[in-house]
């Protein structure tokens, strides 16, 4: 079953998901690859994607850890794996701000894996 975002975060794995009033600006669109936005990669292959006829993807180039979705049609992000899977989740009209979980190492934060 499919969850609406709202403006209180919702969750999809490692990703956070809220709905915001404007565009930040020095945002660069991301490029789609066989017609999805992938919207968080996984180095396992199951990436969370959505569909680039319905939405475009900016990317924050100064925080790895945020991206932002302007999603024109109602549209599900979903997550390509075949077991285990998380929900998709529903994506009305808007504009959302996506923040990828960090986890910390000696080294510094690095990306949380799913």
């Amino acid at each position: 079953m499919s969850k609406i975002v709202t403006a209180r975060p919702s969750f999809q794995g490692d990703l956070m998901l809220r709905r915001i009033d404007r565009l930040p600006s020095g945002l660069k669109g991301a490029d789609a690859i066989d017609g999805k936005l992938v919207v968080a990669h996984s180095e396992t292959g199951h990436d969370h994607v959505i569909d680039s006829r319905n939405a475009r993807m900016l990317i924050d180039a100064t925080n790895a850890f945020i991206a932002y979705l302007d999603v024109g049609a109602t549209t599900e992000l979903t997550h390509m794996r075949s077991f285990d899977t998380h929900a998709p989740l529903t994506l009305e009209p808007g504009i959302y701000e996506v923040r990828r979980q960090r986890e910390y190492v000696p080294e510094g934060f690095r990306r949380a894996e799913d």
